[in-house]
């Protein structure tokens, strides 16, 4: 299949243990010889795992050619330390943002949101907008000749993207509040979405069309996984709240080998990949758990690249239970 010239991007978490620690700079590299346009690492609850989180930033940084992307979350946070935490990546050398609700910390009482002053991430995108703003006012250019420097008209920018659902909301009543919510992302200074997970293609065309025709300018990656064992199926379904892929499912319940498993999950995910790509879907982001041979197969089977995939599937943390 011919090489596209479609966007793509991946998703890391930081590690959870000192094994997954060592394994990832090693899966960060492999991902970054791909040329994502970025990679982004999600953020805990509440701040759970913020130094972790900045050091696989700083890694992405200071050891691929590659765009981070930092997320940030509303869950339990003041402005005073969201604006603190905003300063701190921008001063590492962050540009690109995901901002988002996030999932409230276990244990909260029934009704409790975990929600601190900010209350919605169109509010988040506000934030980090004016954080940036305040931080680089203008920018200077040094006049040959002169000790005057000329102040420039614009600023540097940052990228925000938001989270895209489309299939819905958990706690939207309709597709319309889902649109509507996107608008005011949109309104607030978001650039860019990013999907929940799904499984048929129909659900994010539809959703990207309904979004279009509302008024919604900025491009919608659809956010893809590649599914290798049942255990994953199951814990991508716990987060996402989507309903069982039934033929997905089966197939991977049957087959007995691992590598059995992988070649199903990589050539389900190529085909939903795909089947998105021709539907005029700008790009895909890829959720990676942590490994990179099989998104980097996804790719290579779809005409992204250059992707020299590795068929290795040795995983930086466990599958989830």
């Amino acid at each position: 299949m011919s090489c596209t010239t479609a966007r793509f991007s991946f998703e890391l978490y930081p590690p959870r243990s000192e094994r997954a620690a060592a394994a990832l700079p090693a899966t960060i590299d492999r991902l970054a010889a791909a040329g994502p346009d970025f990679i982004s690492v999600t953020y805990g609850a509440n701040g759970s795992s913020r130094g972790s989180s900045l050091d696989v930033l700083r890694y992405i940084l200071e050891n691929t050619d590659v765009s981070p992307m930092a997320h940030l979350t509303c869950v339990g946070s003041s402005h005073e330390e969201t604006n603190r935490l905003i300063r701190e990546f921008l001063d590492a050398g962050i540009r690109r943002f995901l901002a988002v609700r996030g999932d409230p910390p276990a244990g909260l009482a029934a009704g409790d949101e975990g929600l601190g002053d900010i209350r919605s991430s169109a509010e988040l995108v506000q934030l980090i907008h004016r954080v940036q703003a305040e931080r680089v006012p203008y920018g200077e250019l040094p006049v040959p000749g002169l000790p005057a420097r000329t102040v420039l008209e614009h600023r540097e920018h940052v990228q925000i993207a938001v989270a895209a659902f489309p299939n819905g909301h958990p706690a939207s009543r309709s597709v319309s509040q889902d649109i509507d919510a996107l608008l005011a992302k949109q309104a607030a200074g978001a650039n860019l979405g990013i999907t929940q997970l799904f499984f048929h293609a129909e659900d994010y065309l539809h959703f990207a069309q309904r979004a279009k025709e509302a008024g919604v300018t900025f491009p919608i990656l659809p956010g893809i996984m590649p599914v290798t064992s049942p255990a994953r199926l199951n814990r991508m379904l716990e987060l996402s709240g989507e309903d069982l892929p039934s033929d997905l499912a089966i197939q991977l319940e049957v087959e007995p080998t691992e590598e059995g498993r992988h070649e199903i999950g990589v050539a389900w995910a190529a085909g939903l990949a795909q089947r998105l790509l021709d539907g005029g879907a700008p790009g895909l982001h890829l959720y990676t758990f942590n490994q990179h041979a099989a998104v980097l197969s996804v790719l290579e089977r779809v005409g992204i690249g250059p992707v020299a995939a590795d068929t290795s599937t040795t995983p930086t943390e466990s599958e989830p239970a």
